[in-house]
């Protein structure tokens, strides 16, 4: 069957979905959608869903395209809504495609995905198509992982210079550590809409600092046009320790250290009173980057912030903010740390011979090249930013393009994300950056990825470094079903997408830009709004 003649299931929409907490059962660890009762009758028969994702006009052609190419995506749109409404015995085959895992392997040519019930069932070459799959034929196309940013800022904020828009920093808080950014992300931003179409499936949310060198907990969240977000609250504490630290410590590195070293020895205070055996002295053993064997939700924490704890009169911390530092001081909740200059990364490292127990994950990390083998000795992982080419500041005189090759060269874990580049906003960039580390690999001089490898740092390496590589970021076996079909090859200029699911449900691919344009674009004057008369 060509893809222009894919059948359509007629399905309720994204809308009637609920939440349903993962099998191992933590209360609020994490969530997955699955789907309602379909009300549709059966007789009213397979048709498109225009109601879930209303197909666009052809474009006109454009340089590369033809006609038939445009036809062909439209037909595919409209085809792509048999994914509407995964009913929870639903089988959906995709196949034909250019399939790449997103594992650092190379793409595998004619490969096949199987989703059951929102998961990868099966994904690679000579998979075997269960008799009840609807198919979807992918072929001519790319088939991929949804894009995980690794550091952004997406859904806390809409217009920077609004501040009843932005939620990244409380500026007037007398909070820091215990600020959740949980109840500040709003799905219906702008930027996570366009993220969405270009193929951002999943983004880890971080605030930013105000008074402390602690920003506070962030989240990883899904981009799904639903009103349910959240993939995993308070899944990481975020923490400032270059110029910026220094900064809101007081003004130096030295003051900045002495500020974080006191907050953890106030938090192994209190964690007297956390109920968790072993928590403030030496190190645990090693467990995977998740809280499944101890989530922040099921800890006693009530007793730390009852009123029969006895505090010192000299603490700098609030209650709460110690507290939430305590997770931290245990290893049970990461610690993202922005730093950028060597010397800064040597420190942050030998942080764990005093705190042991820290579970460290380097965001920025733009002379890390320097150091790589600093970096892999301590086993931490790196979210860098793809495009620190010029020394953006003191901190950053090193910056090289080839940073994120070099770190992998040298055996350390390193992923993409955007912190400082417009993290809020422009997500859809992550596939550019990507490529980019593809072509440095062709300069003269410089260091990059091969295509398996630059995929990787947008899909699964983001996703282990935030401890979710069971969860998300690859097409592996058990993994949420976060696919995306590209009209192309997803790492060069132009390619877009043309299926998006997350959780095996499919996702509406318009949003603001592309409205406006379908609004304008072959307006004539006597179309236009008022304003636009002359």
């Amino acid at each position: 069957m060509g893809a222009d003649q894919l059948p359509s299931l007629k399905g309720s929409g994204r809308g009637r979905v609920a939440r349903q907490r993962l099998a191992s059962g933590k209360a609020g660890t994490h969530y997955t959608r699955t789907a309602l009762a379909n009300t549709q009758s059966a007789s009213e028969g397979i048709e498109p869903a225009p109601a879930l994702n209303p197909p666009l006009d052809p474009l006109p052609p454009r340089e590369g395209w033809s006609l038939p190419v445009a036809r062909t995506l439209k037909a595919l749109l409209l085809s792509a809504s048999l994914l509407a409404s995964p009913a929870l015995a639903q089988t959906i085959a995709i196949t034909g495609g250019t399939l790449a895992l997103g594992d650092g392997s190379e793409p595998i040519q004619g490969g096949t995905v199987v989703v059951r019930d929102g998961r990868i069932v099966a994904a690679g070459a000579n998979v075997a198509i269960p008799a009840n799959a609807q198919r979807v034929d992918a072929t001519g196309r790319w088939v991929t992982p949804g894009i995980v940013s690794g550091f952004s800022r997406v859904g806390i904020v809409e217009v920077d210079a609004v501040d009843s828009t932005n939620d990244i920093s409380a500026n007037d808080s007398p909070f820091s550590a215990a600020i959740d950014v949980v109840p500040a992300v709003n799905p219906r931003t702008t930027a996570i809409a366009i993220s969405r179409s270009a193929g951002v499936t999943r983004a880890a949310v971080a605030p930013g600092t105000a008074r402390s060198i602690f920003a506070g907990q962030g989240a990883v969240i899904d981009l799904g046009d639903d009103m349910e977000p959240i993939t995993r609250a308070r899944a990481f504490q975020f923490v400032e320790m270059g110029e910026d630290g220094a900064s809101e410590a007081g003004g130096s590195r030295a003051a900045l250290y002495v500020l974080f070293r006191n907050a953890l020895r106030e938090a192994r205070d209190l964690s007297r009173y956390s109920g968790i055996s072993g928590g403030a002295g030496a190190q645990r053993q090693a467990r995977a980057n998740d809280q499944r064997d101890l989530p922040l939700e099921e800890v006693p924490g009530d007793r730390m912030l009852g009123s029969g704890v006895q505090r010192g009169d000299d603490v700098l911390l609030t209650r709460f903010d110690a507290a939430a530092l305590v997770p931290v001081l245990q290893g049970r909740q990461l610690l993202l740390v922005h730093v950028e200059r060597a010397s800064d990364i040597i420190q942050v490292l030998g942080l764990k011979r005093e705190f042991p127990n820290l579970r460290l994950v380097l965001v920025g990390a733009t002379e890390g090249w320097t150091i790589a083998n600093r970096i892999r000795a301590a086993g931490v992982p790196v979210i860098a930013n793809a495009l620190n080419d010029l020394p953006a500041s003191f901190e950053q005189l090193a910056a090289t393009q080839s940073n994120v090759a070099r770190l992998k060269h040298a055996g350390v874990p390193v992923s993409l994300g955007q912190i400082n580049n417009e993290e809020g906003h422009q997500l859809q960039w992550s596939a550019q950056y990507a490529g980019n580390l593809v072509a440095l690999g062709k300069l003269p001089g410089a260091a990059g990825l091969t295509w398996g490898e630059a995929l990787q740092t947008i899909t699964s390496a983001p996703a282990e470094a935030l401890g979710m590589g069971a969860e998300i970021g690859s097409l592996k076996t058990g993994r949420r079903a976060d696919v995306v079909i590209w009209d192309a090859d997803p790492l060069e200029n132009g390619s877009t997408p043309v299926m998006v699911l997350i959780d095996g449900v499919q996702q509406p691919l318009e949003n603001r830009q592309t409205k406006l344009r379908n609004r304008y674009m072959r307006s004539t004057e006597g179309d236009l709004p008022k304003a636009y008369q002359r």
